[in-house]
């Protein structure tokens, strides 16, 4: 960062002036960020062909299912052993690792998809690339908050969400137009192991930066510290519970294919509106919050977005007009957005450096766990009965998680200015 760019950011600070570009200043924080962008999106269309070829080859919904259990499952099983590994090894060296894996993966399911081998070996690079992404997420994650001063964090937090919501609605759309393009998956296997690439390249011009460590050895103690450290900052427990527990109950996502046909009666165009909608109203929002200051208000900013994120997901279940529907999971999405961003800023300043890799991979097991589960749950509950009271249930069931949540811990209603604590 130049030393005309710092005194800026110095003045503004000083100033009491918001600078909505405060986290993207700093040269480091921006070629993790574009690293990452390319890195989502070329994730988002590797998803979109392996759904495509996979199908095309099967014609079976439980083949689809297994591809992301496939890539879940490492992800659980190793987040205690990742998380230590993060704080205890070089984060860059270890995101960077990570990405070899991913790229050598996409490029075996490009050899894959060209030869059409065998199911057994979709699934086996399935896996290994939920082991790169097991040990990608707390390193990469506890690496970038690195780049940047504390004071920048609620902003840098606003830009990830931003980077990632792009990924996921230009992703699955570059997914489909490689597909006809090449008439085939497989060159779009090539494509994110090219995007996955240039993500090392910019990873690997980040500056070295000397942090802190964990100096514990491999034990069950420092392998549960994160757990420990969760348990006891009330705050962050109350926060993660929060968001897992919404994204388990208020889900309509995994539901939409039943919503158009069966409900809304439109077609495959109108499907794709309403799964586009969630991203682009997060990607909204993610937007207006990078521009606005944080607010004094953190905790019950939260709690009210993810109130309003059930009470949406009513609305969108009761609905029977396609915009209404397409309305309501935007702004779904839009609200999330708020309780991601107050989410992700409260743990990392409440976390310390040693411990970032362990919090940040129980975070991410709790979040990726919920997506699965909350799928699980929401075809479950349409199957006995019906996909109407399933998206209206589980949307009073969030608002009553909020409920339970202001109530068992109150301090989360007392919550004001992150940067204050």
């Amino acid at each position: 960062m130049s030393s005309s760019k710092k005194k800026l950011a110095r003045l503004l600070a000083k100033g009491g002036v918001h600078d909505p570009f405060a986290a993207l200043r700093y040269r480091d924080y921006r070629l993790f960020t574009a690293g990452r962008v390319l890195l989502f999106t070329g994730s988002q269309m590797q998803t979109v062909a392996l759904g495509w070829e996979l199908y095309d080859r099967t014609n079976s919904a439980l083949v689809l299912g297994g591809v992301g259990l496939a890539q879940v499952l490492p992800m659980i099983a190793l987040t205690f052993i990742a998380g230590h590994f993060a704080d205890k090894s070089d984060r860059q060296r270890t995101t960077l690792v990570s990405i070899v894996l991913l790229i050598l993966c996409s490029l075996a399911l490009a050899v894959i998809s060209h030869t059409r081998g065998s199911l057994v070996l979709v699934y086996t690079f399935l896996a290994l690339t939920g082991v790169a992404r097991a040990f990608l997420k707390p390193a990469s994650d506890a690496l970038m908050w690195q780049l940047i001063p504390v004071n920048a964090f609620a902003n840098a937090a606003t830009w990830n969400s931003t980077s990632f919501q792009i990924a996921t609605v230009i992703g699955p759309a570059l997914g489909g137009f490689a597909i006809a393009t090449f008439g085939s998956a497989t060159g779009v296997y090539i494509l994110a192991a090219i995007a996955a690439l240039l993500c090392f390249i910019f990873t690997a011009a980040i500056k070295q930066r000397t942090t802190i460590l964990s100096q514990e050895p491999l034990s069950l103690k420092a392998l549960s510290a994160g757990v420990k450290f969760i348990w006891q900052n009330q705050l962050i427990l109350a926060a993660i519970t929060l968001d897992m527990f919404a994204v388990l109950l208020g889900g309509a996502v995994a539901l939409l294919p039943i919503f158009a046909k069966d409900i809304l009666h439109v077609g495959p165009v109108e499907l794709g509106y309403l799964q586009a909608a969630p991203s682009i109203g997060a990607l909204i929002m993610a937007l207006v919050l990078a521009c606005l200051p944080p607010t004094n208000k953190a905790g019950p900013a939260l709690l009210w977005s993810v109130a309003g994120f059930g009470a949406v997901t009513i609305i969108f279940g009761l609905s029977r007009w396609f915009w209404l529907s397409v309305l309501m999971l935007a702004l779904s999405g839009a609200l999330d957005s708020i309780s991601v961003v107050i989410r992700h800023t409260l743990v990392q300043i409440k976390t310390p450096d040693r411990l970032r890799g362990r919090v940040a991979a129980i975070n991410n097991v709790f979040i990726s766990a919920s997506n699965e589960l909350g799928g699980f749950e929401s075809g479950l509950t349409a199957a006995l009965f019906g996909p109407v009271i399933s998206v209206v249930g589980g949307g009073i069931g969030t608002i009553v998680v909020v409920i339970a949540t202001a109530i068992i811990w109150p301090e989360i209603r007392k919550l004001g200015n992150l940067g204050d604590l």
